[in-house]
């Protein structure tokens, strides 16, 4: 079973949730910009939710399905066709071999994510299948898709099947079968002025009075300098009471450094393992997945949190998943 790549689309890598235990050699973690569509869209193919899938960004790839395919997308919508007909997102589908699987205009978000049944046949590199771009490992040959890639696909495992069955009972089976029920997806794509919610960070009490409101109080645009290793700010400059001389240390997912010119950076997946400028913020854990769908020249605003709030938050996003797992199985009996 395998896919053939006609056209790659801007930036198409295979992802999993990361690459941990290995910061401390200066390894990043990577995985993931959006963590909590990539899990959904494995627990609807039937995957165990950190399996590997392809993260698409803005312009999507063109793929032909050499066997009969178990799928789900999620995420941002990226316009999804299979002979000119749009492919429904957020629930399992099944596409016909030999169809065309196109993408086109990125209608919302920034980052979309295909999940096969079984998942892709890549070897992992230091327990992860993830692309590291900038070291070359991982994923497929270390590197964004390129027209002519075949990607390997495993077989779907019994849960899988039961989904395909489930599907294949229908009476009228096109190219393209899905479910009419979908998993909702609401909360991680962006409004047009997204409120990202984050703590205090380390230095948040280095910087001046004025500075520490504008992080609350004003509008923050992205910047086309933005990339999986850092979301960059433009807008109210944040700058220090005075000069601040720091040893490098680390940092984490959703970091916010600011560097001298006072534009804070959002640290994302493919971040360094220690940072050296002064750390305002820490985004919230379950608001990364909200920040990743942030396109280029969108705009985002802050809200404080505390400790405790964040880790509620982070819980009930776990009940969440459990509790989409709980619905598909039921859906599916």
């Amino acid at each position: 079973m395998s896919i053939t790549v006609l056209r790659p689309g801007l930036l198409t890598t295979i992802q999993d949730l990361g690459r941990y235990g290995y910061q401390k050699y200066g390894v990043i973690v990577s995985g993931a910009m959006d963590s909590y569509s990539l899990r959904a869209a494995n627990l609807l193919v039937g995957n165990a939710e950190g399996e590997a899938v392809l993260e698409i960004t803005l312009i999507g790839p063109t793929l032909k399905l050499e066997a009969d395919t178990l799928m789900s997308i999620t995420g941002g919508d990226l316009s999804p066709t299979v002979d000119d007909k749009p492919v429904p997102l957020w629930r399992p589908v099944y596409i016909q071999k030999g169809s065309v699987l196109k993408f086109g205009r990125c209608k919302s978000g920034c980052r979309a994510y295909l999940s096969v049944a079984g998942g892709y046949g890549i070897s992992e590199v230091m327990g992860s299948k993830s692309t590291y771009l900038r070291a070359g490992i991982g994923g497929f040959q270390g590197r964004p898709l390129q027209s002519g890639d075949v990607l390997e696909t495993n077989p779907p495992q019994a849960a899988s099947l039961q989904v395909i069955r489930h599907l294949t009972k229908q009476a009228d089976c096109g190219p393209v079968i899905s479910t009419s029920w979908y998993a909702g997806q609401a909360h991680i794509l962006p409004d047009t002025e997204p409120v990202v919610r984050v703590l205090r960070g380390g230095q948040f009490d280095k910087f001046t009075d004025e500075s520490k409101a504008k992080l609350w109080d004003s509008v923050f645009q992205v910047t086309s300098q933005s990339d999986r290793m850092g979301y960059r700010l433009s807008g109210a400059a944040l700058m220090l009471e005075k000069p601040l001389e720091m040893v490098s240390e680390a940092v984490a997912l959703g970091t916010i450094q600011v560097p001298p010119d006072g534009n804070p950076i959002v640290l994302m997946a493919d971040r360094q393992t220690t940072g050296g400028y002064p750390k305002i913020g820490q985004v919230a854990l379950v608001d990364i997945s909200k920040v990743a769908q942030i396109k280029p020249g969108g705009k985002v605003r802050f809200e404080e949190i505390t400790v405790s709030e964040a880790g509620k938050l982070h819980l009930e996003r776990e009940q969440s998943i459990k509790k989409l797992q709980t619905a598909i199985g039921l859906k599916l009996k």
